[in-house]
């Protein structure tokens, strides 16, 4: 009939065909995914796949006698020692800076957050420089560490003190954030209650913050594995003494040992994706 106003058509019979809109994010989405993949891939990916191919290139014999090296177990041994050394205590350090800077008010606060971005904005190589000006034999205390037969630079001691440096702030800058979103109602319920400051840590403070801690940690272990400037600098690159797996890969491939450069390089890579496995299970432990 000419009068008829036509049925309105049901939800569930409407057209389904996106908008304009939809479909130009559709579009930019998944252009942003290729770029963000092709740049994975050219920078992460194959580098890896590179590493491995050319460490298996002579052979699983070549491969497992450049590991079993002396000088790479030494290298193997040395980093993680320095790691066993450096780890918990920044972790130590990282709990009480932590703790300081959120639950509590004070002149230099903003100081002492200045200070932990440091190794951020300075060169691993000018920390190194800053621990050799010190503890080098022409240091601030170089006369007084030689007449008592003290050796920190070009040893351990140094080594681990640059490793230190590189490695102070990660634990910290982890905690840092998630306590500040917690406050302090908890603590001071605690306090409420009668607890003291150490049944104030152990009872609520950590286990609130252990996941976030865990992954500091992680984190943390992953750079003192890796370091090479700072340490490059103390070690002074005595075989079999000094020498972190880092450093000892740069030996080896100056030496263009380049089968044994990229096979104790794929045990760095190792380390890291043991590290990287650890952090993503503990985040998912963490989301539940």
């Amino acid at each position: 009939m000419a009068g008829t106003v036509p049925a309105a058509v049901p939800a569930g019979k409407r057209g389904t065909s996106p908008s304009p809109a939809a479909a130009e994010k559709t579009w930019v989405k998944w252009t942003f995914i290729s770029l963000a993949g092709l740049v994975l891939l050219w920078l992460i990916v194959l580098p890896l796949i590179t590493v491995l191919s050319e460490a298996l290139k002579k052979g699983w014999e070549v491969y497992i006698a450049a590991l079993s090296d002396p000088d790479a177990l030494s290298a193997l041994r040395l980093t993680l020692l320095v790691a066993a050394i450096a780890v918990p205590l920044n972790s130590i350090f990282g709990v009480i800076a932590a703790w300081t800077i959120t639950k509590f008010r004070f002149k230099g606060k903003n100081l002492l957050i200045t200070l932990l971005d440091l190794p951020f904005a300075v060169s691993p190589v000018i920390g190194g420089l800053i621990f050799v000006l010190i503890f080098g034999r022409q240091g601030w205390f170089g006369p007084w560490l030689e007449s008592h037969d003290i050796k920190i630079i070009f040893a351990v001691p140094g080594i681990v003190l640059a490793t230190l440096f590189v490695t102070f702030p990660f634990v910290a800058k982890e905690l840092i954030p998630l306590m500040e979103d917690q406050g302090t109602k908890e603590e001071e319920a605690a306090v409420t209650l009668g607890a003291k400051g150490w049944q104030i840590f152990w009872r609520v403070t950590l286990p609130n913050i252990k996941w976030g801690l865990l992954y500091g940690i992680i984190l943390c272990n992953a750079r003192a594995m890796g370091e090479f400037g700072a340490v490059s600098v103390v070690s002074g690159h005595i075989r079999g003494e000094t020498n972190t797996l880092p450093l000892h890969v740069e030996i080896l491939y100056n030496e263009y040992q380049f089968s044994a450069s990229f096979a104790v390089a794929s045990l760095l890579l190792l380390l890291a994706v043991i590290t990287l496995l650890l952090k993503n299970w503990f985040t998912r432990k963490n989301a539940h």
